[in-house]
């Protein structure tokens, strides 16, 4: 079966796991998809796959890791806060550098998505990147709020990460033509949200600004609403899901060496699974 859509979810160093999975596509070349969408750290994930540069997204999470530029408690109550997501510029660009050039070679014909949230009016922006703007538009997508600086400027709009307005968007995907959707996911697909205490506090710390308050508020419901319809796609969408079965050993913040490496070789064996499945029906 030939997907014409990738759907990358974000989990900040669970990207681990997905790295592992991409990487095995890497392996053997399978790039089959019309649309690659990737949110937060899935747009990370996704930079370098369409790069075809194998193991460079785990190099950058290892390295982010153990950089105390990126991540400094001693910054938590400053503008940076305690990632400093602007990073990640310096990372692609001198540290784990990102090939942009064969990104954009190998997807003229495709469709690139980077997902993040418009600050202003709480709503999901599908941003398609460009030479100029395509790291930029990943910090977006990835500028998690209390985390990191919480906002991050283009063309003069504020952003923000796009899990919180559209952390799974198989549905926009479907509305805009996809049939048959892979989507890369890095909690088990059976799991369903409760209101966290970051988006409570969100809720309550942006009361005056209502659309923002919305977001927070309503983002387990959004992500819900999201798994729910992967397990129950319509008729005429075809949805395959490559996730752990359990928890994943690293957490959003939370993370090793060895729980990187672990989570790593997990999505490499999942990938190649789902290679040797999917390729020996087709």
């Amino acid at each position: 079966m030939k997907f014409d859509c990738l759907i990358i979810e974000g989990g900040g160093f669970k990207t681990a796991f997905t790295s592992g999975v991409l990487d095995a596509f890497i392996s053997i070349n399978y790039f089959p998809f019309k649309t690659l969408i990737g949110i937060s750290g899935g747009a990370v994930a996704m930079s370098y796959f369409a790069s075809n540069q194998y193991r460079y997204c785990i190099k950058s999470l290892r390295l982010l890791s153990k950089d105390d530029q990126f991540s400094n408690y001693k910054r938590t109550f400053g503008e940076k806060g305690y990632l400093d997501i602007d990073y990640l510029a310096t990372v692609a660009s001198q540290k784990v550098p990102f090939d942009m050039d064969l990104a954009l070679e190998r997807t003229k014909n495709k469709e690139v998505v980077i997902v993040a949230t418009d600050r202003k009016k709480g709503l999901p922006v599908y941003f398609n990147p460009t030479k100029k703007d395509w790291v930029q538009k990943v910090i977006a997508s990835s500028t998690l709020p209390f985390a990191t600086k919480g906002v991050h400027k283009l063309n003069g709009r504020s952003y923000f990460d796009g899990g919180w307005s559209d952390p799974l968007p198989v549905k926009w995907a479907y509305a805009n033509g996809a049939k048959k959707i892979l989507v890369i996911r890095t909690k088990p697909r059976g799991i369903r949200e409760k209101q966290s205490w970051s988006d409570y506090f969100g809720s309550k710390y942006y009361r005056t600004e209502s659309a923002l308050s919305k977001v927070f508020e309503s983002n387990f419901n959004t992500y819900n609403d999201a798994a729910d319809f992967l397990e129950n796609p319509p008729k005429d969408l075809v949805v395959e899901q490559i996730d752990p079965k359990f928890l994943l050993k690293s957490g959003v913040y939370s993370y090793s060496k060895k729980t990187l490496m672990l989570d790593y070789r997990y999505g490499v064996d999942k990938g190649l699974f789902f290679l040797n499945k999917t390729l020996n029906k087709s």
